[in-house]
């Protein structure tokens, strides 16, 4: 349709200006005397104003009479009931340098690479689902049978690229975007699990149940429970060396 309309006005033009031609033959062209027609002029001068007006109104009309049109859809996949309670929350920078070469002809090598800066909010908590614990009405105290070691609850990062090296033959696309922000949010998630952040919530949490607890007059019989594993933390950084 656009090309219909673009041949359209072309060709409005071009017999504009034959009209043209013609009536300044016809009229305007100086006679024998040098003299030019006066009511010819004008004729003329009414003639190229109208064909002006016509084309700067189809292009406003064709400027105001484009319409945009929006829809969205939400579908509801699944909703249920959690009790997790959030104790720690951190704020986590890292650099991810990706780098991938393969070899074209199988000798010539061909290397691309991304600097990425992730910047993450984290999280951390308990899901207590994953809670037992057995109460004592009588005597008011609560023993705790299994207690799980904070998580992440939520990571929201946010990736900024800032450099980029591509070859030739060797582009970076749209999966290696995708491998990029996988990569580098396992990243964050390890340095999450390596930093203080769980302990601290491990610390909150018990202060948080055992200030509860005592409110009402109870007791729990092994708060040592509530306390986060040294090896948990230590675990990690043997295997990573």
């Amino acid at each position: 349709m656009k090309s219909f309309k673009t041949l359209g006005y072309i060709a409005i033009v071009v017999l504009g200006l034959f009209l043209t031609a013609y009536l300044y033959s016809v009229f305007i062209k100086p006679t024998s005397y040098g003299s030019a027609n006066t009511i010819g002029m004008m004729i003329l001068g009414l003639v190229l104003g109208g064909i002006i007006v016509f084309l700067i109104v189809k292009l406003l009309s064709k400027k105001t009479s484009e319409i945009s049109a929006e829809s969205s859809h939400t579908v509801v996949e699944s909703m249920r009931k959690v009790f997790k309670i959030v104790c720690a929350e951190g704020q986590f920078q890292e650099i991810y340098n990706y780098e991938k070469t393969r070899k074209l002809f199988k000798f010539i090598p061909s290397t691309k690479k991304a600097l990425v800066i992730v910047k993450a909010k984290v999280l951390v908590g308990y899901d207590f689902e994953k809670c037992q614990w057995e109460m004592d009405e009588e005597k008011k105290q609560l023993k705790i049978v299994s207690f799980p070691e904070p998580e992440i609850l939520s990571l929201e990062p946010d990736f900024k690229y800032y450099y980029f090296e591509e070859d030739l033959f060797n582009f970076i696309n749209r999966e290696d975007l995708e491998k990029i922000q996988v990569q580098a949010k396992k990243q964050v998630e390890e340095a999450v699990m390596q930093s203080g952040l769980r302990k601290l919530a491990s610390e909150q949490m018990r202060t948080v149940l055992t200030e509860m607890v005592t409110a009402n007059r109870w007791s729990i019989t092994n708060p040592e429970m509530l306390t986060l594993p040294v090896q948990t933390a230590t675990t990690k950084e043997t295997k990573q060396d």
